[in-house]
């Protein structure tokens, strides 16, 4: 479906601003769509019976994948899972009809018994990720593994060794990967359209009441217990940037801090929680009574009853638990903004910014060429050649079936990982361990780099 812009509207999807006066004369303002993208591969092969998997971790991404399971029950079947928090571990139990005698309490206990299943997911606390990992290797089983891969550099290289030692496919659940959107974004840049690739801008908006609730209150706060928000979020980030050029980096730099969700911030009158008696509570942003309790958004780590009003269960997470706390008074370390300048091969550049201070989320990406420019936000996907002065327009809700988180890309990353498993062939999935690892060398070797005020060397070797 065609569509017809006016010239502001045209210069305004462009990015040109005040600019469009000296580059807008031979252009069309006529913007064409981009073919509808075919979300099978066609080297995917029906599966002669489903895959059995057993999760290690029964929290929002454990869950997310088992669905899969739900959806398409001819690919895969949940068999087994560990989980520590028991209203959690009874859910999934009862959700997916799995024998008590492989509901386990920690992951170690899923290898106190012979292999029951293909496949592990490992979906535990990013501190966790390095044991079930290994020991599921071991144990011959394939691997789905959530990122970030481990805390440190010689924790993913073990995990890779193992890998290679006994001769499993473990996959990154780099979802981006997989999602229609940032696959057309790869399908542009490999084209030709925009020529020699030159320079990339990619931009991670959180969005502030998300970044208050994950990383200030929630799981991934402190780096001690996950990662650096470097690599707990935004290895996603440089993931793309990597796959997307498509060229191995070679030095990278990097600036960042934690400047607002501090103690030294707390206005005059605020509490220790926002159930306390606050006194600005009803205009603070960050309230977790008007999130959790009047809006009634970011839910899901509250583990909340499944039937009949949940309001009063809300308040007394929020009086006893994490998500109750003032933002400026967590025990926090991970930064509300960073950025990331990386060179690639072929003198290409590449600048990242992430931060937390949005109104709205969806990933920002620029990709400037010799012959053309692309420009997005994950909804729609301009491309402009320079060649023709022609504009093209892909949507991605028009274009692509989203039938899952992450723009799609949850559900495609299973469905790759199965085919992969099932056909042994590794080829089959984007994100394998061994596609992932330089996105995580990356994400170390610029927090070296910010802590030391260098520009530091990206050499993997694997």
């Amino acid at each position: 479906m065609q569509s017809e812009l006016t010239r502001r509207e045209l210069l305004r999807a462009l990015s040109i601003g005040p600019l469009g006066n000296a580059l807008a004369g031979p252009w069309s303002f006529e913007v064409k769509p981009l073919p509808t993208q075919t979300a099978e591969d066609p080297r995917h092969k029906k599966l002669a019976r489903p895959l059995t998997c057993v999760v290690a971790g029964a929290g929002n991404r454990g869950n997310v994948y088992a669905r899969y399971a739900l959806r398409h029950p001819d690919e895969m079947t949940v068999v087994g899972v560990a989980e520590p928090i028991e209203v959690r571990r009874a859910r999934f139990v009862k959700r997916y009809n799995i024998d008590s005698q492989f509901a386990f309490t920690t992951w170690e206990h899923i290898f106190d018994r012979g292999k029951f299943a293909d496949v592990v997911v490992v979906t535990t606390p990013d501190h966790l990720h390095t044991g079930p990992a290994l020991k599921a290797i071991e144990r011959g089983y394939d691997v789905l593994l959530e990122k970030a891969i481990a805390q440190t550099w010689d924790e993913c290289v073990r995990i890779l060794a193992a890998t290679r030692r006994h001769q499993r496919i473990v996959g990154v659940c780099h979802v981006l990967r997989y999602s229609p959107y940032f696959r057309k974004v790869k399908q542009v840049v490999d084209s030709g359209i925009l020529g020699r690739l030159v320079s990339v801008q990619h931009f991670e908006p959180i969005q502030h009441v998300h970044m208050a609730h994950s990383f200030v209150r929630g799981n991934w706060r402190n780096a001690s217990e996950s990662n650096p928000i470097l690599l707990s979020k935004s290895c996603h980030d440089l993931d793309l940037l990597r796959w997307i050029i498509g060229r191995p980096s070679k030095r990278i730099s990097s600036f960042g801090a934690l400047t607002w969700f501090l103690q030294e911030h707390a206005p005059e009158g605020s509490t220790p929680r926002c159930t306390d008696g606050c006194k600005i509570e009803p205009e603070c942003p960050y309230s977790a009574l008007r999130i959790y309790y009047r809006d009634r958004k970011h839910l899901g780590h509250l583990d909340l009853p499944e039937e009949g009003d949940i309001g009063p269960a809300i308040l007394e997470r929020l009086k006893d638990g994490p998500y109750g706390r003032c933002v400026y008074r967590c025990d926090n370390d991970v930064f509300d903004h960073q950025i990331v300048s990386i060179e690639f091969e072929d003198a290409i550049t590449a600048s990242f910014s992430m931060d937390a201070f949005t109104d709205y989320g969806g990933r920002r990406t620029r990709l400037m060429g010799s012959t053309g420019h692309a420009h997005g936000d994950e909804a729609v996907l301009y491309v402009a050649n320079f060649k023709t002065a022609e504009v093209t327009k892909w949507v991605t809700a028009e274009a692509a079936d989203l039938t899952s988180g992450h723009g799609g890309g949850d559900f495609g990353l299973v469905r790759d990982f199965l085919q992969a498993v099932a056909q042994r062939d590794s080829s089959l999935l984007s994100s394998t361990l061994e596609a992932s690892l330089e996105s995580h060398l990356m994400a170390f070797r610029a927090e070296e780099a910010r802590k030391n005020g260098t520009v530091e060397t990206v050499r993997l070797r694997l």
